[in-house]
């Protein structure tokens, strides 16, 4: 009969355990388990995908050709973002994206995306929605 009982206590631990998901929620984004993200920020990876930015940046943003996006954002600020962005850093080869719609509808989701990446909150670069 103990036998029984430690062995029920220790399914239900570990089912309770598996059922409680890693959640970081903050002002930009909503991440879950480090893979699944809120809307505006699976809109910003998506931004990312789209733009290609990972043929200069890497496919996980960690530099190439271009810096590494999870550094980077460590220190810019959103407003320096924002800026690079747009306005893109020429004499280091890095385009302007501010006639890129796509882009420039979703920069502030991109920023969400990245700085997730950059914190460390988002685990991997490719993500999926939390629904």
């Amino acid at each position: 009969m103990k036998f029984q009982s430690l062995m029920l206590t220790l399914l239900l631990h570990s089912l309770f355990s598996f059922a409680q998901a890693e959640e970081v929620r903050n002002e930009l984004y909503t991440v879950m388990d480090g893979t699944r993200v809120d809307k505006n920020t699976l809109t910003g990876f998506r931004t990312w995908r789209a733009a290609a930015c990972d043929r200069c940046h890497g496919a996980n943003q960690e530099g190439m050709v271009g810096p590494s996006l999870n550094e980077s954002l460590k220190k810019l600020s959103r407003e320096e973002f924002l800026l690079t962005v747009t306005e893109g850093r020429l004499s280091k080869g890095m385009p302007s994206f501010k006639e890129n719609k796509a882009v420039i509808d979703n920069i502030e989701h991109l920023y969400r995306y990245l700085k997730g990446r950059s914190n460390g909150d988002i685990t991997r670069a490719k993500v999926e929605g939390i629904d």
